[in-house]
């Protein structure tokens, strides 16, 4: 698509996202299971990515940085005997796709983390590696992770209901290393759907053979393991979703730099929502521009089960708008890096803003922000988005700025161009 302008709307700034962190993180997994070596580029640099690559180091994975990434020297499905616990901050991520992984080796395994990690669940996928054979202890189906590994049979798995695509996406990584491949099915309710497309998208990038029978009924072959390769990661959409904030309280025309609307990341589709709230988008191959407008008034309702990240980035949008705001199917946020449910209406009602919280959502009425002191529950998602608003209220303060290194540690850098 030609670059395209808004003769309306002279452009106010220019930003840069860093890479994706989904895709930066599936990318490391892969390249470290694979045989051969993989140069995986514009690769996300934060605290997430550095535990992740720390505990890849540990299972026998050779990570070095390069130009624009890292070199990553593959296992071949090969893991390391482990000598301590493998410590991954609060990277849920990381944390589930190790617990598959730690699996395909042989001998004792911890995995663990900060206080809140250790309160998020990893039940589910312990369950479904318990039924393949693997002798694997949690703590009230919380990390820390015990696993005595003995390679990982595979077979028939079904996941009912899981609060996490992270068990999905953990046990098909690993599933060329099996000795039967997996055959997983998923009934019930499915979050965060698109994350399990972006495994499976990654997977095939770096050679796995993997099929889909139905809607959410994978099968992935024994053998057909991953190669080394180059690799390139997108920008990360969810960081982007901040500047489309930007963009719609300033009504002003911003351009994010190193994302498309072409992504195959789920959290693009924010931007389908500002477009109904009445903003303008146009976008090109590695560039999107949003302008913000006066913001619809009247009642809303929107379902963000496939993009929960972008609750607090809505929320946020919401107050500023006439009307009310229900955004719902995310009750799986409250397991999240802090309960981002009951986070975001918390700080909502401290600036003023009339929220609360429904069984699966939020609900938000639009009126007068006020400034606040913000408080983050050390949740990077919760700083980046209060801190847009503040763009339009003077005198609010984040209380801890430091969060957002979990995924973004170039923001601050990057707001100052608004």
């Amino acid at each position: 698509m030609k670059e395209s302008t808004n003769p309306s709307k002279a452009l106010y700034a220019t930003v840069r996202v860093p890479g994706s962190k989904s895709l930066s993180q599936r990318a490391l997994v892969a390249a470290a299971l694979a045989k051969g070596d993989s140069v995986i580029s514009n690769i996300l640099i934060a605290q997430d990515t550095t535990y992740l690559i720390g505990g890849l180091r540990a299972l026998g994975a050779q990570i070095v940085p390069v130009e624009d990434g890292f070199s990553v020297s593959g296992t071949a499905g090969n893991i390391k005997k482990s000598t301590e616990a493998l410590f991954l901050g609060n990277n849920g991520t990381a944390l589930r796709f190790l617990t598959a992984l730690v699996c395909l080796g042989e001998g004792k395994y911890i995995l663990t983390g900060e206080k809140r990690l250790c309160e998020r669940p990893v039940g589910a996928l312990a369950e479904a590696l318990s039924e393949m054979g693997v002798d694997i202890l949690t703590s009230n189906n919380c990390p820390p992770v015990q696993i005595n590994a003995k390679g990982l049979k595979g077979g028939k798995v079904t996941l009912r209901d899981i609060e996490s695509s992270q068990y999905v996406s953990a046990l098909l990584l690993c599933a060329p290393y099996t000795l039967q491949g997996i055959a997983l099915t998923l009934e019930g309710g499915v979050v965060s759907a698109p994350y399990i497309e972006l495994t499976i998208q990654v997977m095939r990038d770096f050679g796995a053979n993997i099929t889909k029978k139905s809607k959410y009924e994978y099968h992935v072959q024994a053998g057909e393991t991953y190669r080394g390769r180059r690799y390139v990661v997108e920008g990360d959409a969810s960081s982007a979703s901040y500047f489309f904030l930007a963009a719609a309280l300033l009504k002003k025309t911003i351009r994010i730099e190193g994302i498309s609307r072409q992504s195959r990341q789920g959290d693009i589709r924010l931007l389908n929502v500002f477009e109904e709230l009445g903003c303008r988008v146009t976008s090109g191959e590695n560039w999107v521009e949003i302008t913000g407008g006066d913001l619809k008034k009247g009642d809303f309702t929107f379902d963000l089960n496939d993009m929960p990240d972008m609750v607090p980035t809505l929320a946020v949008l919401s107050a500023f708008r006439e009307g009310q705001t229900i955004i719902d199917h995310v009750a799986h946020l409250r397991i999240k890096e802090s309960n981002r449910l009951q986070a975001v209406v918390t700080e909502l009602n401290r600036t003023g803003i009339e929220a609360g919280e429904i069984s699966d959502g939020v609900v938000i009425r639009g009126g007068k922000m006020r400034p606040a002191e913000i408080e983050t529950y050390n949740d990077h998602r919760m700083a980046m988005c209060f801190a847009i608003a503040g763009l339009v209220v003077p005198g609010m303060k984040i209380s801890d700025k430091q969060c957002v290194d979990k995924s973004f540690p170039s923001f601050w850098e990057e707001l100052k161009k608004l």
